[in-house]
């Protein structure tokens, strides 16, 4: 399942990176912005996306030591958004001992240490 973890997120970054440089080349986020705010269905993806990014860092903030590393995972998942989260999820998979189970990623980081 790690495997298939690290697969998984591995596309999100590439599949985003894609996407974002597609969408960069045809015009840049401030210029739609403006006209993805004004849109109603633009406005109501924007606060679905914004509350899973304020969703998964409730977890980040479970698993991370101390407020200044939730702090910078905080702006990280508000500017990157998926970028982050992908990139998150592949650190804290990396930092799972070998004999540790992906569900060890919802145990914070120290009850892995033998």
């Amino acid at each position: 399942m790690k495997a298939l973890l690290y697969l998984f997120f591995s596309f999100v970054l590439l599949g985003m990176l894609w996407v974002t440089v597609t969408a960069s080349m045809e015009r840049s986020v401030l210029q739609a912005a403006s006209e993805i705010w004004a849109d109603p269905w633009g406005k109501a993806t924007l606060f679905d996306a914004y509350f899973a990014f304020l969703t998964v860092f409730i977890w980040i903030a479970y698993r991370e030591p101390n407020w200044l590393r939730r702090g910078i995972w905080l702006v990280l998942l508000l500017v990157l958004g998926n970028f982050a989260i992908a990139a998150y999820f592949l650190i804290a998979l990396k930092r799972l001992p070998p004999s540790t189970p992906w569900t060890g990623l919802f145990e914070k980081p120290e009850t892995h240490r033998p």
